[in-house]
Formats: C-alpha cells, sequence, structure tokens
C-alpha cells in the first residue's frame, strides 16, 4: 500500500513573473529567429541512430566472437552505449522533447530502456513529478530521500562511518542502477512508495506493461549470452553485469545528481502553504550548469551537464540547451540572478566540501 500522499506544494510564482516573461520572451525569440521548433530535428535523429547501433554492435561482438576478452570489453560497452541512449532518448522523451505526441514519446521510452533495464515510467514520475517539481526539497525530492548510508542532507540521520563518504561515495552512486532496477522499480510499480499513483497506466494493463519490459531486459541481458556464449560460467556473466551496470550508474550520477549537491542548498516545506519563494529563485539556488571539455561532449551527453538550463527548459529537447543557457546567463544579469556555469574541476571539488560537510554530522543551514 502507497505512504501517505503528500499534500501540494508549490511556489510564490509572483516574485518571478518578470524574470520568466523575460526568459521565455527571449526564448521565444530565439525560435523565431531560426523557424524553429523545441523538439528534435534530424541531426538528433542521426545521433539517436548512432548511439542504437553502437550499442547493437557493442553486443553482437559480445556475443559473436569467440574470446573471453572480446566479451568483457564489448558487453561493459552495450550497457554503456545503452545509457548513453537513455540520457539522449529517454530523458528528452520523459519530458515530451523528442516527439509532439506524448504517446510516441512513451512507446520510444519503453523499447529503448530495455538494454539498460530500467523502467522509464516509475523513472519519470521519480524525476518530472518529484525531482523536478521539489529539487532539494526534504520528503518531496525522491532522490534525495535517506539511504542510512550516505548523508546528502543537513536533515539526515549521522553515523560516526560517514565520516569517510566523500571517499565512498562513487561506490553508493555506482550501486543506484543496480538498487533502482531489481528494487525500487518493484516497490514503485507495486504500490510501495508514492510513485505509483502518479503513472500514466494502473491495474493490470500497468503492470504488465512494467513485467514485459523486465522480462525483455533479463532475456537480452542475461539469458541470450548464457545460451550462446558457453565458456563464460553465469556467475562470471552475473558479475559482469553487475560491473556493467555500476559503471553506467556511477556516470549517470555524477551527471545528473552532483550538480545539486555541488550546490547544496536544501529546503524544508513550510507546515502550511507554498514555498516562500518562487520556482526560477528556487532553482537558481539548487542547481548549477557545468562546462564539459572538450565542449563538444555536452552534445552527446544529452546537455545534462546544463542542468540548470535543462530545469528551467525541461520541455525543450537538449539540441537546443547551449543557447538557451546563453540566454539564460543574459536574462539573469538583466534581473541580478545568480548564474554560474563552472568547470568540471569545480563541480568535483563543491561535491567533495559538500559531503565532507555533511560527513561531519554538521547540521548545514536549512531553509
Amino acid at each position: 500500500m502507497s505512504p501517505e500522499p503528500l499534500r501540494p506544494l508549490g511556489y510564490q510564482h509572483r516574485h518571478d513573473q518578470a524574470f520568466q516573461k523575460a526568459l521565455n520572451k527571449a526564448a521565444k525569440h530565439y525560435l523565431q529567429q531560426r523557424a524553429d521548433h523545441r523538439f528534435a530535428d534530424l541531426r538528433f535523429y542521426l545521433k539517436s541512430l548512432v548511439l542504437i547501433l553502437c550499442c547493437l554492435g557493442s553486443y553482437g561482438i559480445a556475443l559473436c566472437v569467440n574470446v573471453s576478452w572480446a566479451f568483457f570489453i564489448f558487453y561493459p560497452l552495450f550497457i554503456c552505449f545503452a545509457l548513453l541512449l537513455a540520457i539522449n532518448l529517454v530523458h528528452d522523451a520523459s519530458h515530451n522533447a523528442i516527439f509532439k505526441q506524448a504517446k510516441a514519446n512513451y512507446w520510444l521510452n519503453f523499447w529503448v530502456t530495455i538494454p539498460l533495464g530500467l523502467d522509464p515510467e516509475c523513472w519519470r514520475v521519480r524525476h518530472i513529478i518529484f525531482h523536478h517539481a521539489h529539487t532539494n526539497i526534504r520528503h518531496y525530492d525522491l532522490d534525495i530521500e535517506e539511504n542510512f548510508v550516505l548523508r546528502q542532507t543537513p536533515y539526515q540521520r549521522w553515523y560516526p562511518f560517514m565520516r569517510a563518504q566523500h571517499l565512498y561515495w562513487p561506490l553508493i552512486a555506482a550501486m543506484t542502477f543496480p538498487a533502482l532496477i531489481w528494487f525500487f522499480d518493484w516497490m514503485d510499480r507495486f504500490h510501495m512508495t508514492r510513485v505509483a499513483p502518479h503513472m500514466r497506466h494502473q491495474g493490470r494493463r500497468g503492470i504488465g506493461a512494467f513485467l514485459l519490459a523486465k522480462l525483455l531486459h533479463l532475456i537480452v541481458a542475461i539469458v541470450i549470452p548464457a545460451f550462446v556464449i558457453t565458456d563464460i560460467s553465469l556467475g562470471t556473466l552475473l558479475l559482469t553485469y553487475l560491473f556493467s551496470q555500476m559503471l553506467a550508474s556511477l556516470v549517470f550520477v555524477v551527471l545528473i545528481l552532483g550538480t545539486h549537491w555541488a550546490k547544496a542548498t536544501f529546503y524544508t516545506p513550510p507546515k502550511e502553504g507554498n514555498m516562500p519563494h518562487g520556482f526560477y529563485t528556487h532553482t537558481f539556488s539548487t542547481t548549477y550548469d557545468w562546462q564539459t571539455t572538450p565542449r563538444w561532449l555536452t552534445y552527446w551527453l544529452g546537455g545534462l551537464n546544463l542542468h540548470l538550463t535543462h530545469h528551467l527548459f525541461p520541455n525543450w529537447n537538449h539540441r537546443h540547451y547551449p543557447a538557451l543557457a546563453k540566454i539564460i546567463e543574459q536574462t539573469a544579469e538583466q534581473f541580478s540572478m545568480d548564474y554560474h556555469c563552472i568547470s568540471a574541476k569545480e563541480l568535483f571539488v563543491y561535491q567533495q566540501q559538500f559531503l565532507k560537510e555533511m560527513g561531519t554530522g554538521k547540521q548545514a543551514d536549512e531553509h
């Protein structure tokens, strides 16, 4: 049975009205100048095709080359390309930013997530309804729920071993995908969390689609390799699968969650009413943009490093993020909003500082 639902929580939108109006006007002008739209374009489709071919190609080589070392190289590559597909396609499709038709985005997500194994509907609800709408807000943002291993907010319990969390956090980050795929997805779908009531399909239809996707992932990732590759034991195959998922998980968590750690601002919801500030103010206070080196990596990483930009324009295809980031910077300067696009090195330094601070057990400032 689902836990008690949270009361609706909004923002004081009037605080940000002028900034929001100017930002949206500038973004609309950008599209009009280019005679463009916010969805995917031909270049995006070609990139997606390249990633699909690389994913399937790595899988095929891992199965067909009758040499053990080839499997241990190309199977992890298969999972990593599956991650890139999720970053570039599933993330945008969940926000309906690839196709104009919501149903087309839904079916794209269903098939593209099979190699990686994450349930796209569970992830969509966690990411959009809970995380995007309530970033770094206690109880509302499921990405910062207490896990008793990594203290990532100032109001969570502290244990002595957490003094070393700035050292062991990559292991916890690496376990995120395995935990989601084989534990939290199931809890979400079968009404043991707050996620299930927000899913598109309930009852038999929702459970049937969920079980089918998990079965297809199991067949593709485990069953077929176990039958085709006879000189590798099932135990070795399972360990390779786990290692590959952990590697992909680590990369993803660093890209998408690290920006919120780096900003290190957290909120407790008021007992009554909405948050005391506007949504845009909230987003600026909890999220960073950071720059890849070399910069062309931004496009292949689905623009996830431009994470503040994504939170302000979640329904835009990531091909627009570099241009939108410039628009945000210019508009923020006009309204004295605190915009920074930091380097990857600065992001890592801020993350480490935050994890060390949380690891001491000190209560950081709450808002």
